[in-house]
């Protein structure tokens, strides 16, 4: 598969063990995931990740819903290391576009990933404030799209051929639910997925033979139930 895959976690000890897989080409985390870790000191964590991967790309995101404060905090972050994207909001809680912002960082160098994003016009916005940028992606979640009911794979496409004449921005399937999604990401071109640690431990199941995974998923439950003890009494059906 040609689509990269980015280990998307807080774990700092889950996220050394995966620097050691050739399959893993990057790291993201969010606020919301540190926080389920027990991560108290941001800097600290991010800086001393990035001293220890230094040859893959990390995302960290700004704390602020303030666009001033963002700038100075999306600075701050870029220096802690050559291979770190910054993560900017494709708005604020007031529902304000984060494209200006996001068009001042990438003048100053910065690279940055564009997150949360869901539409395509949040896509048409910010592709207007990175076309003459560094490096950057756009992180489309396509799970969360999907639990609204909504089909993300034409957003995703729709992106692609946005991105098409930038080759330096990259687009993110995020948020995906399911091992599928890899192979979905791959076959639309898409650039890069996000995968959880838990989903990345499933990674070896893909190209099983289905037929040998099915009779494995009958010895689970064959076994699960004679190790659990169950019975079921028969005699009272014979005449």
């Amino acid at each position: 598969m040609q689509v990269k895959i980015f280990a998307d976690g807080a774990d700092k000890q889950s996220i050394l063990d995966l620097a050691r897989n050739p399959w893993i080409s990057g790291f993201t985390t969010n606020p919301t995931l540190m926080r389920k870790a027990g991560i108290t000191d941001y800097e600290s964590f991010g800086r001393d990740l990035t001293r220890a991967i230094s040859d893959r790309p990390f995302s960290f995101e700004v704390l602020s819903d303030d666009f001033d404060e963002m700038e100075q905090q999306a600075l701050r972050i870029a220096s802690w290391g050559e291979n770190v994207y910054v993560k900017i909001p494709i708005t604020n809680t007031r529902g304000e576009s984060a494209a200006p912002l996001v068009y001042r960082l990438a003048q100053r160098g910065v690279k940055i990933n564009v997150t949360a994003v869901m539409t395509l016009e949040q896509v048409d916005g910010v592709i207007k404030s990175l076309r003459y940028g560094p490096p950057s992606c756009i992180s489309i979640f396509a799970g969360r799209v999907a639990d609204a009911g909504c089909d993300p794979l034409p957003i995703l496409c729709g992106a692609l051929a946005r991105m098409r004449s930038y080759p330096q921005i990259e687009l993110i399937w995020a948020s995906p639910r399911e091992l599928f999604n890899i192979v979905q990401a791959d076959a639309i071109g898409c650039h890069i997925i996000t995968v959880t640690h838990d989903l990345l431990k499933k990674l070896p199941l893909i190209g099983r033979d289905l037929n040998e995974y099915s009779l494995d998923t009958v010895k689970m439950f064959f076994e699960d139930a004679r190790a659990a003890g169950f019975t079921l009494n028969t005699e009272s059906l014979v005449h």
